[in-house]
């Protein structure tokens, strides 16, 4: 389970840039309240979250619709929480738009399309919450993976998720076109 710290003042984005670096293993993100929300992530999960990240840079790579994003980034959604997600995309236009000083620090907007990899420290309800603020931030998709389960859950603004259970493969688009990601090889533990 995520721990959640609530601090007598709001921790800076260099203070949490600092922690993350300070702590491998671990990500820290910053809820629109304040509080620091720390979550560790077990070499299950990061291998979890690897292989996502892995199909989604080579979607991209071959389409060239945007630019990917590891877990260690993080972005100032508009409600004021700094999130990270376990993967992210946004669309090329986007990334053109931003000058090359904005393109080194937090990102200031959220990503269009966001993945959550569930880790034994986290529960499903924890990142369904995460789903909701991303997509209230403008995310266009979010994508809820459980190896535990081995459920899919895909959220889009306006609409009841979509669940999947035990799925070969989930297609995401139109949000991320032609993009399909494979199942075995993340479940594959």
């Amino acid at each position: 389970m995520a721990i959640l710290l609530d601090l007598l003042r709001r921790v800076t984005d260099e203070e949490l840039r600092l922690l993350s670096e300070r702590n491998p293993g671990y990500q820290f993100e910053r809820t629109a309240d304040g509080r620091v929300v720390v979550s560790p992530t077990g070499m299950e999960g990061g291998r979890c979250s690897a292989e996502v990240l892995r199909q989604l840079g080579d979607w991209n790579r071959r389409t060239g619709a945007g630019v990917v994003f590891d877990s260690s980034t993080g972005f100032h959604l508009p409600d004021g929480s700094l999130l990270s997600p376990d993967a992210s995309w946004i669309r090329r236009e986007r990334w053109e738009r931003l000058g090359p000083e904005e393109r080194e620090g937090f990102g200031s907007f959220c990503p269009d399309a966001v993945f959550e990899v569930r880790s034994s420290s986290q529960t499903p309800q924890e990142l369904r919450e995460k789903m909701q603020i991303y997509l209230r931030n403008g995310a266009r998709i979010g994508v809820l993976i459980d190896p535990y389960t081995r459920t899919v859950e895909v959220y889009r603004s306006g609409r009841e998720p979509e669940k999947h259970e035990n799925p070969e493969r989930v297609a995401l688009g139109p949000e991320l076109v032609g993009f399909e990601l494979e199942l075995a090889p993340v479940f594959a533990g």
